[in-house]
């Protein structure tokens, strides 16, 4: 097998991505205190809402409560999506320290998700770049639907990379493909993968992946095996897309983080308070769930033989 780098970093997505479609509200003190939980754990980034309308995103509507409030540790990226200008003004207002821009790699979806073409989403998204320059804070865009869109199908990657690169040429600081409704399979990945980094030399990539067909955890090795180092996901599986029909949620950090483990690459992130966090979601977000890993546990986690051996064979 290729192998990848040594060390990955993770953005934990889970507080905006998972909550934001989430049916139950989830109340201000809770979602600082998932923040914080999260911030204990060793993440890279944590991203922790959007700063979007609160009529288009009532679920966040207290993103800058939430900002405000977190207990912040060091070494940790705390970022916020940001749709337009005014939502830029409301996340520089609370310190927020990268924004994360997004827009569709797809025609349709773009309409559908954002209400506006793709050339209105990339006007409005070099104004919110070139206002950020200004304030001096790092811009990450999100290209959403990178490996294929609900109502279009596969979606060219000379599209992809021409928004990619327009995007990077007015100030972006990072490139996020997104498999927004789990259509990636790991050879498309590796090979997006592959050509994004040759068309945008030295610029980070982060992949986003989602688990709806069952693909996550192999697109994430597929992309690490190109050498991408930075990836998003959500503790517990949370999130999904509006727009696609049966998709699940975003892959789940505790899955990505044990299986690097598992494969000697470091992630930072510390796996059992991890799982504490995620023991506690349901609980949080008022549905039942049951992440797999968080029932089996470690592979190396052992248990009690039964009785009965010892009984039979001896003390080992």
């Amino acid at each position: 097998m290729n192998t990848g780098p040594s060390r990955i970093a993770i953005n934990e997505v889970g507080p905006r991505d998972g909550l934001q479609i989430e049916k139950a509200f989830v109340a201000t003190d809770d979602k600082v205190a998932l923040v914080d939980a999260l911030s204990a754990c060793g993440f890279a980034r944590i991203e922790v809402t959007s700063f979007t309308s609160p009529k288009a995103i009532p679920a966040l509507a207290d993103a800058q409560d939430v900002m405000r409030r977190i207990q912040r540790q060091p070494g940790v990226i705390y970022t916020a999506l940001v749709p337009n200008i005014r939502g830029l003004e409301r996340a520089l207002e609370v310190g927020t320290d990268e924004l994360n821009l997004v827009m569709s790699s797809s025609e349709t979806h773009n309409r559908a998700n954002l209400r506006m073409t793709r050339d209105q989403s990339l006007a409005e998204l070099v104004n919110i770049l070139h206002a950020a320059q200004g304030a001096g804070v790092p811009c990450n865009v999100s290209l959403s639907t990178a490996f294929g869109c609900p109502f279009d199908g596969d979606v060219p990657t000379d599209d992809v990379l021409r928004l990619a690169g327009q995007l990077a040429e007015a100030g972006a600081s990072g490139v996020t493909l997104c498999d927004t409704t789990g259509m990636a399979y790991p050879t498309q990945v590796a090979a997006l993968c592959e050509q994004t980094a040759r068309a945008l030399p030295g610029m980070p990539i982060t992949v986003h992946l989602h688990n709806t067909r069952g693909m996550a955890l192999a697109n994430a090795v597929a992309a690490w095996q190109t050498g991408v180092t930075r990836f998003d996901a959500a503790a517990g599986g949370l999130g999904g897309c509006p727009y696609a029909p049966g998709a699940s949620g975003n892959v789940n950090t505790e899955e990505l983080v044990h299986m690097f483990e598992c494969m000697g690459v470091q992630t930072g992130v510390s796996l059992q308070p991890l799982l504490d966090v995620v023991g506690k979601l349901p609980r949080l977000v008022q549905r039942e769930f049951h992440p797999p890993l968080l029932a089996a546990g470690h592979r190396l986690a052992t248990h009690r033989p039964p009785a009965w051996l010892a009984e039979r064979f001896g003390a080992a």
